[in-house]
């Protein structure tokens, strides 16, 4: 049981889209007001987890992942340009705003082909070789969803600490936009990995 626990600290705790995000709204001052974002995280982990571990991955076929997975870069990329599109509101004095809510950490989670991909080995294979159904794997399906929100939030406190570091409006503007177009090419990349190699895979 305890190897369920690495594993789900090594997939959710790496640097991947939602973390990145978790790390640009520490730095940009928006922590406590995207407590939400993570819970959407959390909610969506809890979906799958619950739903494939009863329901079986016997209905997550290729053509599905493919729609999901379009549907993931899409939504990536209009986050990316949301970051993009705010970094010019910090030349402005006014407070900070939410920039990312609870829908947007659900919508992003349950669209990113890497959560399910992450979550199939665990339904599939370490849960029954562990005995994990039933009750316990509500149990064990809601643990590993507070660990998975706790991955952005962890990356927002980082991005917090960097924050309160730097000073100079500019530096932040330019970390948002580098940020954005991180995000815009983990899009490009999940797309090419996910949608474009299935789909001329089976065209071939």
């Amino acid at each position: 049981m305890l190897g369920i626990i690495l594993y789900g600290l090594g997939v959710m705790y790496t640097p991947g889209p939602v973390n990145l995000l978790g790390l640009n709204l520490g730095i940009n001052g928006q922590a406590k007001y995207s407590i939400g974002f993570c819970l959407g995280v959390g909610s969506a982990m809890l979906f799958y987890l619950v739903v494939l571990g009863f329901a079986g991955a016997a209905w997550i076929d290729g053509q599905i992942l493919v729609v999901l997975s379009a549907l993931g870069c899409g939504y990536i990329l209009y986050l990316a340009w949301k970051i993009a599109r705010a970094s010019a509101e910090l030349e402005t004095d006014d407070a900070p705003t939410q920039l990312f809510s609870f829908r947007d950490g659900v919508a992003m989670q349950l669209l990113n082909p890497k959560a399910m991909v992450a979550v199939l080995p665990i339904v599939t294979l370490q849960f029954p070789a562990a005995g994990i159904d039933g009750v316990s794997l509500v149990v064990w399906a809601v643990g590993l969803s507070l660990l998975a929100a706790g991955a952005p939030g962890s990356y927002m406190l980082l991005g917090r600490i960097v924050g309160q570091r730097i000073q100079q409006p500019h530096l932040v503007k330019g970390f948002n936009l580098a940020m954005a177009a991180l995000l815009a090419a983990v899009a490009v990349s999940i797309g090419v990995e996910h949608v474009w190699v299935p789909l001329t895979s089976a065209a071939g």
